[in-house]
């Protein structure tokens, strides 16, 4: 039985109630945006539970009610049955697999009569819990690489078995997940490789077909190319601590690259790419030589990341256009601007911006909001819901509700911090990388930034299973943060 002292005489006078405010204008917020999605002209009662409106209070009400449940519970029951939980729910999203019921395509829903429910969900927190408990258990070590393997395989099983229901964009809030590791240690060039293969992949797909100064040589093929020189050189500088060496061979690099496409402008075009990459084999030559040379490990790394970095620019084109489906691959052609199609794949984003762009500095009003009411927005109430705050609050409402995430966010941050355990800080960062990769994506969807994947906006976004998803997240967190100066007897 846990006892408090006096100066904690209880979990609400230590419940951190700033996050609680912030939570309960969020979901305020959020049900007023369900209301002017889901509106129809003649209307006359937003509370019927024959409305999304009025439904939504129902899922508000039972989150609520989930949230005092776990506020009851113990904090340690979450450490002690991190990995029961984790296991049932691996079990329930494995089995969602062959689930007979087809919805838009995906099979991530189990219908139980009148509910439907999502169970990848709810396995976003128990895989925060599980690799929470993993992380914070004795002897573990973010740099040992059988360490870093098991708390990968946590993550990445419930994302492949997620693949596995046709849900690829629930399935990609599992790499948020490495924002946490990367708090938690993992080396930064991880998360720079994986920076530089989107990099590599937007600036290589989208400028491929255009040429460079009138010459064969494809500018995204070069730009590619050179910045794998540059990258390899840069690492050079800042993993095996020799500037001179970084130096020298970003000179060269650069410089005959430089010099072969002034050849290949004014004597004899031809395609530079063919120089680049015979730069390249010369500088993964190198390191291999360094690393025999010096017994320095890292010359290793920066050559398998340079060798990586070629094969997978060299493979993007292929998985687009051969791996990827049909309307994936005109998403992401949408999105990079090498196709319209303002009747098909970018209808969505495209009334979006309409929307968001019509509502001004102060928007049309609540319930106001043509491009909601008429439905020229598809999902409006759902992952496009940001569109209905741009167009009834306007600019200023938007901002609104972006500073409010930011506080939640930043609120996030202090709570992980002041954890006195490993395993509250580790579940705080999931909670906060789950949220931020939501708001981030949601946001740059319905603005046209990033890629369309139908991702809920937190707290925003009607439907229960999302809602409760989240509050399940947030409140463990919380209750875990409330027990942090109780005395355990």
């Amino acid at each position: 039985m846990a006892q408090t002292t006096d100066k904690h005489p209880g979990i609400f006078r230590s419940l951190d109630w700033w996050t609680v405010a912030i939570y309960f204008a969020l979901l305020a917020f959020g049900w007023i945006s369900v209301c002017g999605a889901s509106y129809t002209y003649g209307e006359t009662d937003i509370f019927s539970l024959d409305a999304r409106s009025g439904m939504q209070i129902i899922w508000i009400g039972t989150s609520l009610v989930l949230g005092f449940v776990l506020l009851m519970l113990d904090d340690r029951y979450y450490d002690t049955f991190a990995y029961v939980i984790y296991g049932l729910f691996l079990l329930l999203v494995f089995a969602t697999m062959f689930n007979p019921h087809e919805i838009k395509g995906s099979r991530s829903w189990l219908v139980l009569g009148p509910l439907r429910v999502q169970p990848a969900e709810f396995a976003k927190f128990a895989t925060a819990l599980a690799v929470s408990k993993l992380m914070s258990t004795y002897g573990f070590n973010m740099h040992q690489w059988k360490h870093f393997a098991a708390a990968l395989a946590v993550v990445l099983l419930p994302m492949l078995f997620i693949v596995g229901q046709r849900e690829t964009g629930s399935a990609l809030v599992y790499l948020s997940f490495f924002l946490m590791f990367y708090r938690e240690g993992m080396p930064g060039s991880i998360l720079f490789t994986g920076i530089a293969m989107v990099v590599y992949f937007v600036v290589g797909i989208k400028y491929e077909e255009v040429f460079l100064w009138e010459t064969p040589t494809s500018l995204g093929k070069f730009v590619v190319l050179l910045l794998v020189q540059l990258f390899t050189s840069g690492m050079v500088y800042f993993y095996c601590y020799d500037k001179a060496k970084a130096w020298v061979l970003g000179l060269l690099s650069a410089g005959s690259t430089l010099l072969a496409l002034l050849f290949s402008k004014f004597v004899i075009p031809f395609d530079v790419v063919w120089v680049q990459l015979t730069v390249c084999a010369l500088l993964i030559g190198y390191l291999v030589f360094q690393r025999l040379a010096t017994q320095l490990r890292n010359y290793t790394f920066i050559a398998l990341f340079s060798i990586g970095s070629i094969a997978f620019f060299y493979s993007a084109d292929y998985v687009l256009n051969d791996v990827m489906e049909t309307h994936q691959r005109v998403r992401i052609n949408v999105l990079l601007g090498l196709e319209e199609d303002l009747a098909g794949a970018g209808y969505n984003v495209h009334q979006s911006e309409i929307a968001i762009g019509s509502g001004g500095l102060q928007g049309k009003g609540f319930l106001n909001g043509t491009q909601n009411k008429l439905k020229f927005v598809p999902e409006q109430d759902t992952d496009f819901i940001f569109c209905t705050v741009g167009e009834e609050e306007g600019f200023l409402g938007s901002a609104g509700v972006l500073l409010l995430f930011l506080a939640l966010i930043l609120r996030l941050i202090h709570l992980a911090e002041r954890q006195p355990f490993k395993f509250g800080r580790i579940y705080g960062y999931c909670v906060l990388s789950i949220f931020l990769f939501h708001l981030f994506i949601n946001v740059g969807m319905v603005l046209g930034l990033t890629p369309v994947i139908g991702i809920p906006l937190p707290f925003f976004s009607y439907g229960g299973s999302s809602l409760w998803g989240f509050t399940i997240l947030l409140f463990i967190f919380m209750r875990i943060d409330a027990g942090r100066n109780l005395v355990r007897t």
